[in-house]
């Protein structure tokens, strides 16, 4: 299974978010240099974040991003399931439709291994993720223009 790069910038933002020291505020911008995307697909990520409770964001001078305390104890598997949406992983119904999709064992197959994906990504929080050797590594990052 292959996440979205929706998903895959939302994980990367909420793990840089969750080793800020709350100090220096972390902007949209400075995550988005960080992780070498553009600013404008950062700010959507953002945007979703702050709607699911995750992140809090605050404007003007001082202000910026922070990983709520519900967003440091989310599982993983619950924000990548709600991120990536509830498609299946084959598209039987797209247009034009399999025309093995009322007799195929495949589908299941493979619903059932996205469930198992999410199921061991449940256990997990995003606080388990920036444990050590992943938390030092994010604080060192620098601004890298996006690619």
């Amino acid at each position: 299974m292959r996440l979205t790069k929706f998903t895959d910038l939302a994980l990367r933002a909420v793990m840089r978010l969750a080793v800020a020291d709350g100090e220096e505020p972390v902007t949209t911008r400075a995550v988005a240099e960080e992780m070498a995307v553009p600013h404008a697909h950062m700010a959507k990520v953002v945007t979703r974040l702050q709607h699911l409770g995750v992140v809090e964001a605050r404007r003007g001078r001082g202000g910026g991003l922070a990983l709520t305390d519900f967003g440091r104890h989310s599982s993983v598997g619950w924000l990548t399931r709600t991120l990536e949406g509830d498609e299946e992983v084959v598209g039987c119904e797209a247009d034009p439709p399999c025309p093995l999709r009322a007799a195929c064992r495949l589908r299941g197959a493979l619903r059932e291994a996205q469930d198992a994906f999410y199921r061991a990504l449940d256990p997990l929080t995003v606080a388990d993720l920036v444990r050590s050797p992943t938390g030092p590594v994010l604080l060192s990052l620098t601004p890298h223009p996006p690619s």
